[in-house]
């Protein structure tokens, strides 16, 4: 028998690791002293300590390492599953990466610009009710990509060119849409994309996806790069509504995100004192 400091010097193990994985049933001692609880080891354990340590060496939890061992013939799945998760974990590591150095590389301001009148077309993104958490959040977002992709696809089999980035926005323009926005029942966005096309080519549009002309106006917008989140709405948020402009004010209420590659702008129209406030 060999006591547990033995045991941990021959496999590499330290003593209070030995202790946990006891306690999670994954490496039992051969033997436990009742009076003074010292653990004791089998020379023939050390093979199960070795398999342990390799598949901990992974970033296997616990848990999975566990069921590898009881369930050998499952372990070649398992491992592909979770190779499978390390390299989802290694890329959103990387992107997070990417986003940290271009925020201190150049920190996101507030800036100023006119945005020009545009003929864009415009889509409600189903299934989008009012965000209450990061999870919904993420259904969103996944919700928009999605209907980019498919009225991209769509406005190009008609014959119309995408003229410009998307962008999502607030679905508040019927009385309708501003009904289900309040109630939480949603659709809570509309994603409209600018295109150059022929009449024709407008008229061939199925009838889910509306035709608008968006008015030219002054607008304040600032970038912030990676995957759209509630902390980076709310940043974009904070950041616009107190920027300074002369005789004029930042209305939010006509805000939306434009979806670059590498990121989301959010721009919100300037309004002068003096305007009556008419929807765009």
């Amino acid at each position: 028998m060999l006591s547990i400091s033995e045991f941990s010097e021959m496999c590499h193990l330290p003593p209070q690791t030995l202790r946990y994985y006891h306690s999670e049933g994954l490496l039992v001692p051969a033997h436990v002293d009742e009076q003074t609880g010292y653990r004791s080891y089998l020379l023939e354990q050390a093979e199960q300590a070795m398999l342990i340590t390799v598949l901990r060496g992974t970033g296997m939890s616990v848990k999975l390492v566990r069921r590898a061992l009881d369930e050998p013939d499952a372990t070649p799945a398992l491992l592909q599953q979770h190779s499978a998760e390390v390299e989802r974990q290694r890329q959103a590591q990387d992107e997070a990466i990417r986003d940290a150095r271009r925020f201190f590389d150049s920190w996101p301001e507030v800036r100023r610009r006119h945005t020009p009148e545009m003929t864009v077309v415009s889509k409600l993104v189903p299934g989008t009710s009012a965000v209450r958490d990061p999870y919904e959040w993420d259904e969103s977002d996944a919700a928009v990509t999605a209907t980019v992709q498919d009225m991209v696809k769509t406005v190009e089999s008609c014959g119309a060119v995408v003229s410009g980035p998307p962008w999502q926005t607030l679905a508040g323009e019927t009385p309708e849409q501003k009904r289900q926005a309040l109630s939480g029942e949603g659709p809570c966005w509309l994603v409209k994309i600018p295109v150059t096309a022929d009449e024709d080519a407008l008229a061939a549009l199925p009838g889910d996806i509306e035709v608008q002309l968006f008015e030219a106006r002054e607008e304040v917008s600032i970038f912030i790069p990676g995957t759209f989140s509630i902390a980076k709405y709310c940043t974009a948020l904070s950041r616009l509504v107190p920027h300074p402009v002369d005789d004029a004010y930042v209305d939010i209420t006509r805000m939306r995100h434009l979806l670059h590659d590498d990121g989301v702008e959010t721009a919100a129209a300037i309004r002068t004192l003096d305007e009556t406030g008419a929807d765009e």
